[in-house]
């Protein structure tokens, strides 16, 4: 049986989806921090809806609102979750693509802070690009 939070989760991701920031937001704290790793434009720390706000604001420009993510996984339980997911998009005319999991720590039943492991971190960098 599936744990609880897993089809919070994927309500939260389809929200964010429709570019639904709020609907995503619902399933985080209010500090909620995502951590973006390497070298790109996207790199950074993104706390709070302002910093969701600002990164999905981020993918929307750099990809010229082509950004798709398809779930592919997700693990979930009391103190953790972990999404499994597939980007693809266009920038600059080329397509890019690549997976990557989301690894979360759930607190009082909500996301708390997610780290993005990319599968192949170059891959992640040349897709978004780099850092101005």
């Amino acid at each position: 049986m599936a744990h609880p939070l897993e089809s919070t989760i994927r309500a939260a991701y389809a929200a964010f989806g429709r570019g639904d920031l709020d609907g995503f937001l619902k399933a985080c704290t209010s500090d909620f921090t995502f951590h973006v790793p390497g070298h790109s434009a996207m790199a950074g720390s993104y706390r709070g809806q302002e910093g969701i706000y600002q990164l999905a604001g981020m993918v929307t420009d750099i990809s010229g609102g082509t950004f798709q993510e398809e779930v592919e996984d997700v693990l979930a339980n009391d103190n953790h979750a972990v999404v499994l997911a597939y980007h693809q998009f266009t920038r600059h005319g080329a397509s890019k693509q690549y997976r990557t999991a989301h690894v979360y720590e759930v607190r009082a039943g909500k996301l708390a802070e997610c780290w993005e492991q990319p599968r192949d971190m170059a891959a992640f960098d040349d897709a978004w690009g780099r850092r101005q």
